[in-house]
């Protein structure tokens, strides 16, 4: 246990907060505690009712089901590993940014969930983190299952046919790479490649709760922890302008 515990206060603090919420929320549904239709995002309570936790809710409950439980724990597998690395990476030391990162995609996605009624955000928000990963890292060679092999520009996609092939819908998948590209485009692409205005920046009261940890300027001003091209470990930074982060073989441990 006590291996499982260091492992646990190992992973980097939001994450960490963002994953047990992922774990506690289906099991209380799963065992009764709360009634799981008081989990689950229904548009017209919101507004009729002041159901105002229901967008929250839904963000960290899936159903855990003999049908369902292997896609909620491929889900879980990557918003471990790729909330990890984008916190401990190109957000590293940033945690504000991280937070406002999340906040801004999470609220899209609830904002498009009222109009395609989404009852479940689980998978869109991961979504949407393992999309800006993939762009920070899109040089980056993933393995993913049966030894397939290819940049992480790709990934996105990947796991969009993958889930559908397990779980039937590609809805989730395609509205978190959306959401993510909207991000990413909006923070780092128009401003940074194309010349055009910063159209997003981290509020200043989320500085005050979540401080930068090292020295560096809040906020977006330069791309977020940029890597030399010699210390790049895949190898791939001569080419891409966003080669930032860390790669890594999926199904590692």
């Amino acid at each position: 246990m006590s291996d499982i515990g260091d492992w646990f206060r190992s992973i980097p603090f939001i994450t960490r907060s963002w994953f047990a919420a992922s774990i506690a929320v289906p099991f209380i549904g799963k065992l009764g505690l709360i009634d799981f239709r008081n989990l689950l995002l229904f548009p017209e309570l919101v507004f009729s009712r002041f159901h105002i936790w229901r967008p929250i809710t839904a963000t960290f409950y899936f159903p855990i089901t003999p049908n369902t439980g292997f896609l909620y724990l491929v889900n879980l597998y990557f918003l471990y590993h790729y909330s990890t690395r984008l916190e401990t990476g190109a957000f590293d030391g940033r945690p504000a940014d991280y937070v406002f990162m999340l906040l801004f995609n999470w609220i899209c996605i609830v904002l498009t969930a009222f109009h395609v009624l989404f009852q479940l955000l689980m998978i869109p928000l991961i979504m949407s983190v393992l999309y800006v990963w993939a762009q920070f890292n899109k040089d980056t060679i993933v393995s993913f299952w049966f030894g397939t092999r290819f940049k992480a520009y790709y990934l996105p996609w990947v796991i969009l046919a993958f889930n559908f092939i397990i779980g039937g819908s590609f809805m989730n998948e395609l509205t978190g790479n959306l959401v993510g590209h909207l991000f990413f485009f909006l923070m780092f692409k128009y401003p940074m490649d194309l010349g055009g205005r910063s159209f997003l920046s981290t509020p200043e009261f989320l500085y005050r709760f979540f401080p930068n940890r090292r020295g560096g300027v809040s906020g977006f001003g330069a791309p977020p922890s940029r890597r030399p091209a010699a210390q790049d470990p895949a190898g791939g930074g001569a080419g891409g302008r966003h080669n930032w982060g860390q790669g890594f073989r999926l199904g590692e441990d």
